[in-house]
Parts: structure tokens; sequence; C-alpha cells
């Protein structure tokens, strides 16, 4: 097989990618960036056609609940289009079955951890890193100019110039989407535009993501002096997922700094699989103390969030709404108010993460009585993992999106 990917610097989900055919040894193209003009348009136009037709896979199987991200893309053979990083991890074990390191563990104990650490990274890691770029490090911050340089492959000069200013103030607009509300009198030595704002009615929640922030890293700490690899001696979906979202923020010049103080020893693991430290990784799984710290902090952040999202998507369905995701966030739509850790918070019925969370509910409710006592021991509040019953003709919904 041909293997491009199709994103930019500025997603976690890229590097998180990355990261995974790294891992694999499995070589591959950047698109733009490495791509003449003439290929990266052609390119763009066939990924459109498919989104378009929703001919992009998601493996096993695609989800109603499902939407498609902006980047990144995995491209087979030129034209065969991927999605969702988790998906392609599981399909990349599939096409090496007889891998004696998949990238999801056998043992049902570890699959299920791996499992559980890469959507929290994935879903609640993304609002810590997305924050610590477009608010901590709001004044020094290159995402526009790098996106710009990787896009002037793609687009022709002006454009691509324009583009390097408008990201930022897009991004920085949507951080109450992202979870990072400002209060009202937040202040930053940036320019108007690129202030993070605050929300009428919507609960600041800086406080709420810079202390989770630092608990994710302290327990990353405790967790990589014991051990190199999140389970154990080799390299799984669940590193992948913490590098992919953490080092999005070494190219934050603030965040990188605060990183590196707070968290010397993570910041040097993140290095090391950026500069491919991670490829010959062997060994044995574990499921070690030390992992403790960050499965606590996950239960107390990711799973509630979970739990909380699909009861508001439930209620809204009921209610006959077909409006979710970013488009209800921008009509004010499909909100909900929750609690996080005593932070109170106002967030959107978010549809990829009821199918995130009902899928790993799934494979939950699918262990047997040993795994799961197993998991009881070391997991809190795992009663949450037994999910509900879903809401009538949900899984069917098509709405717009």
């Amino acid at each position: 097989m041909k293997l491009d990917v199709w994103g930019v610097e500025a997603s976690p989900f890229l590097l998180k990618l990355e990261a995974l055919l790294n891992y694999r040894g499995i070589g591959f193209r950047r698109l733009p960036r490495d791509g003449g003009r003439w290929h990266n348009m052609v390119t763009a136009l066939r990924l459109q056609r498919a989104r378009k037709r929703r001919a992009v896979r998601r493996y096993p199987v695609m989800d109603p609940l499902d939407e498609y991200p902006a980047v990144p893309y995995l491209i087979v053979d030129g034209r065969e289009f991927h999605y969702d990083s988790s998906a392609i991890a599981l399909w990349l074990d599939s096409q090496q079955a007889a891998s004696p390191r998949p990238l999801y563990p056998a043992d049902p104990v570890c699959g299920f951890l791996a499992s559980l650490i890469d959507e929290a990274f994935d879903e609640f890691g993304l609002y810590m890193v997305h924050h610590q770029r477009w608010v901590c490090s709001a004044a020094d911050n290159v995402m526009g100019e790098m996106t710009a340089r990787e896009m002037s492959r793609l687009l022709p000069p002006p454009f691509a110039a324009r583009l390097g200013v408008d990201l930022p103030r897009r991004q920085v607009r949507r951080c109450p989407y992202l979870f990072s509300v400002a209060s009202q009198d937040f202040s930053a030595d940036v320019e108007s535009s690129r202030v993070p704002p605050s929300r009428p009615g919507f609960p600041p929640t800086h406080a709420l993501l810079e202390e989770s922030w630092r608990l994710y890293l302290a327990a990353m700490e405790q967790l990589l002096a014991e051990q190199p690899w999140l389970l154990g001696d080799r390299f799984t979906v669940a590193d992948a997922s913490a590098y992919g979202q953490l080092s999005m923020n070494l190219v934050d010049p603030t965040s990188a700094a605060t990183l590196e103080q707070y968290a010397p020893r993570t910041f040097r693991w993140l290095l090391a699989i950026r500069e491919g430290g991670h490829r010959d990784s062997a060994g044995e799984l574990v499921v070690s103390p030390a992992l403790q710290p960050l499965l606590a902090i996950i239960m107390k952040t990711f799973a509630p969030l979970m739990v909380q999202n699909e009861r508001a998507c439930m209620r809204a369905f009921e209610a006959g709404e077909t409006l979710f995701n970013e488009a209800a966030f921008d009509a004010g739509v499909a909100l909900y108010d929750g609690e996080l850790m005593g932070h109170p918070f106002r967030s959107v019925v978010k549809t990829f993460q009821v199918r995130v969370w009902r899928e790993l509910c799934g494979q939950w409710r699918g262990l047997d009585e040993a795994a799961r006592g197993e998991l009881e021991q070391i997991l809190p509040d795992a009663h949450l993992l037994q999910g509900s019953d879903e809401a009538p003709g949900l899984t069917s919904w098509s709405g717009r999106r």
C-alpha cells in the first residue's frame, strides 16, 4: 500500500497518527506539506468528493453519530480515505494481524485500559491542550504561521498568507466550543481578535482546564518514573494518544516552558517519541500501581463528562432536536449544564462523544467477570462504565452537521 496522511501540524490527531505509523515502521508522506501543488489540489478535491458522498471510511463501520473532522485523514493508494485516529489504529492492527506488538493489546484488561486512556486524551485532553495553546500561549504561539507554510503547497500565496492571520482568530473564537470559556473580565496581552472570549450564560472554565492539565501531568510524571510506556514496556495506542495531545504544545513557547517545568520527565518522553524513540519498543504489558493516578484523573474528568453529554443528547433527541455539535453551539441549541471536579460548565451535545462513550461502555460490558473484577480494583467509579440504554432511534440519527 501507498499511504499518505492529510493534515497539518496544528492537529494533535495528526501527531498521534504519525506516531502510530512510525511505531509500525510504515512509510508515508504528509500532505499537503510534502506534495506538489497539483497533486495536493487533486487530493483535496478527491477528499472533498468522498466526504460529500459519505464515502470516507471509519473502520470497522461508520456510525451516524460521527462527524467528519477537518484533519487528519489516512489515504490508501491515493483514493481510499480513512478517518478517526483510534479507528485507524484498529485498522492498522487488522492489516498486520500477526504482529507481536498490536496497538490495541490482546489481553482484555490491558486492551480496555488502552482504549480508556486513548479516548480520554482524545476527548478531554483535546480541551486541555487547545486551552494551553490559544489561552496560555496566546501571546507567543506561532501556529498560524506554521499552518500557512504547510498550506502554501496547496493554496496560492495570498490565500496561504491570509490563513496565517485568520486561523488564530478562528481558533480563539472556537475556544468556548472546545470547553475553554473566559471570565468576563479576562484580558490578554494580544490584539482584541485573539483574546479568548467569554460567553454569556457560560461559567468560566479556565481554572478547571488548568487544574486538570496539571493533574494529568503529575500522573504522567509518576507513571513514567516507574516504566517507559503507559502500559509497561511497549508502546500502545494509549501512548500515541497521550503523545498526540500533549506534544501539540511543544511548539507553543509559554505552554512548552510550563510543561517542561511541571513535568520534565513527560517533556523528555514527548521529545523522544517525536524523534522516533518509540519505534523499537518491545516487552511485556503490565498494569502497575503507578498507573492509578492517571486512571483516577481520567475517571474524574473524561468519564463524568461523557456521561453528562450522553444524557443531554438523549434529552435533546427525545425533545425533537436535530442540530448538534458545533453547528448547534453556534446556534445556541442543544446546550446543557454540568459539573466536573466541583466546577460548573455549560457545553453543547456532541454526538461523536456519545458514540465514543457507548463503544467504550460496550467494551466494558463485553469483558468477562474476572477482567471486570480486576479493573474495578483500580478504576474509581467503575460503575459509570456500565452505561445506559440507548435512546430510541438515536443511532439512526442523520441530522445536519
